[in-house]
């Protein structure tokens, strides 16, 4: 039986606001539309074939640096370490990311003890 897929439409929304983490780390902006990248080699879940990573491995890039991923190398080890990053950057940033804002949720949602 195959595995469901975690989704979070919100969380994507909210990764997209996001700037492109290349652009961020010193790289040259290229466009101001920053999409969702599933990572291709997730840190939580699998992916598989015709299955995307779950929404928890989500990075913002933006339309350039996401094209180039997909097109120029195909797997983030390599896209990363091209611009002298650690081969894990993409991962490490997701997993940040999902802890960031399942932090902001709890905060929001007056879990407050007074």
């Amino acid at each position: 039986m195959p595995q469901k897929t975690f989704k979070d439409r919100k969380y994507l929304e909210w990764i997209r606001t996001l700037p492109c983490l290349l652009c961020k780390a010193g790289y040259y902006s290229h466009s101001r539309e920053v999409q969702a990248h599933h990572l291709l080699k997730p840190y939580d879940g699998v992916r598989g074939m015709s299955l995307k990573a779950n929404d928890k491995n989500a990075i913002p890039l933006c339309y350039h640096h996401h094209a180039m991923l997909h097109t120029k190398f195909g797997d983030e080890y390599k896209f990363f370490t091209h611009f002298g990053l650690p081969a894990s950057f993409g991962k490490d940033w997701a997993k940040k990311l999902w802890e960031q804002r399942s932090m902001q949720e709890s905060v929001d949602d007056n879990d407050l003890p007074f």
